[in-house]
């Protein structure tokens, strides 16, 4: 029992210190988009993610069957590299529903809460500001959502005066948020259905099914099922990414015949760097280049704009800080040991940086280059606002622990 809680805690340490250092890469990259967006570069930098196209697939004239994915590098890395953020985002869901945060009530109950109370604010705050645009409505949940790896990367240039306790408390919202963020994308930016290719994600799904059932710990088996589910769902009109999830939720987390080896760990491990350093930064440098050029602050206050920065900065503080303090004073759940309140509070600021899922669901939410720039504005300002409050917020926690 020891040696699987220190095997658990250096997992959670080394999980930690990845997302909190991705999430500096991720600054940079958004960083280099917003730099190279407003130079003359700008042309050559939306040629290339929206002119160039890539192809892959087969026809068979013969049988007439067609399987062709053709999109631009932009939807390559939206629809494809995104699965595989998708992917882990599921390994991290499954494994703190198993032995994490959220594998009892008692220690799920809070973040839950504060979760849902995170979604819903903002989502509020949103409709409230576009009730009268019907056409901007479809973007409620752009500000519901918190980037795990920008936040733990504020929390990082803290060090040791951030507890422990917190950035635990604050990675099991952001998981829950992830799995909110997943529910809301299958049901509401899903479109155009074809039934046909549903017929192959569900012989995918069953092999998994029976992969897991079996306790096969083969991740080649998985991967190669994983594939087929991707290009099925991505065909069928159902959003890509939800593929990831659905795959990673069956990859076993132990082995019987081996109890020292966790297929699920072993695949976490190996794509994480490459997802926190690599996909997640390439994202973050396709989707925030943001022309400056004729804004002013007609732009700031356009609805769709308003609505995402007052979502992320105000909704999401207030919706996930009320609902922490109303489970703590009514003995739902304990205050996490180590925290004071106002900690708590700066914590709940920083849940509003929205950052890679916001600007994910903005992408899905609008078309046009217009709306797409509205949001990642609106996602930018949120999200630096809440990253640059919620930061002198905990300095000054900090500050005040060491006067003491």
């Amino acid at each position: 029992m020891r040696q699987f809680f220190i095997r658990t805690m250096g997992f959670t340490k080394d999980f930690l210190h990845m997302e909190a250092a991705g999430g500096i890469v991720l600054v940079g990259a958004a960083l280099l988009a917003l730099l190279i967006a407003n130079t003359p570069l700008f042309g050559f930098y939306d040629h290339l993610l929206n002119g160039v196209k890539f192809r892959f697939g087969f026809v068979s004239p013969e049988t007439g069957f067609d399987l062709q994915l053709e999109k631009s590098i932009l939807l390559w890395i939206n629809d494809g590299l995104m699965a595989l953020f998708f992917f882990l985002v599921g390994f991290e869901i499954k494994r703190e529903l198993v032995e994490g945060e959220l594998s009892s009530r008692d220690r799920a109950l809070l973040p839950a809460l504060a979760a849902v109370g995170g979604m819903l604010m903002p989502a509020a705050i949103f409709w409230f500001i576009n009730q009268d645009h019907p056409d901007n409505l479809s973007g409620w949940a752009i500000p519901s959502a918190t980037d795990i790896a920008f936040a733990l990367g504020v929390l990082a240039l803290l060090g040791r005066r951030a507890p422990t306790s917190l950035k635990i408390l604050l990675t099991a919202i952001a998981v829950i948020d992830d799995l909110g963020a997943i529910i809301i994308i299958a049901l509401f930016y899903s479109h155009g259905l074809d039934p046909v290719p549903f017929y192959f994600a569900g012989a995918a799904l069953l092999g998994l099914l029976l992969l897991n059932r079996r306790n096969i710990s083969s991740i080649p088996a998985y991967v190669i099922l994983g594939v087929i589910l991707w290009v099925s769902v991505l065909q069928s009109g159902v959003h890509a990414t939800l593929a990831g999830v659905a795959a990673a939720l069956f990859v076993p987390m132990r082995c019987k015949g081996n109890p020292e080896y966790s297929p699920l760990k072993t695949l976490e491990h190996s794509l994480h760097p490459w997802i926190v350093f690599g996909v997640l930064p390439l994202f973050a440098f396709a989707n925030a280049g943001v022309p400056f050029a004729g804004m002013g602050l007609p732009s700031l206050v356009d609805p769709v704009t308003l609505g995402i920065v007052l979502g992320l900065f105000v909704g999401k503080q207030l919706g996930v800080f009320l609902a922490l303090a109303l489970a703590v004073k009514t003995g739902l759940s304990p205050r996490p040991a180590g925290v004071n309140w106002l900690q708590l509070y700066g914590m709940s600021v920083l849940c509003g940086i929205g950052f890679t899922m916001s600007l994910f669901i903005g992408g899905l939410a609008y078309e046009g280059v217009a709306m797409q720039a509205s949001v990642r504005l609106g996602v930018l300002l949120g999200s630096s606002i809440s990253a640059a409050a919620g930061y002198l917020i905990l300095s000054r926690c900090a500050a005040i622990h060491n006067h003491e």
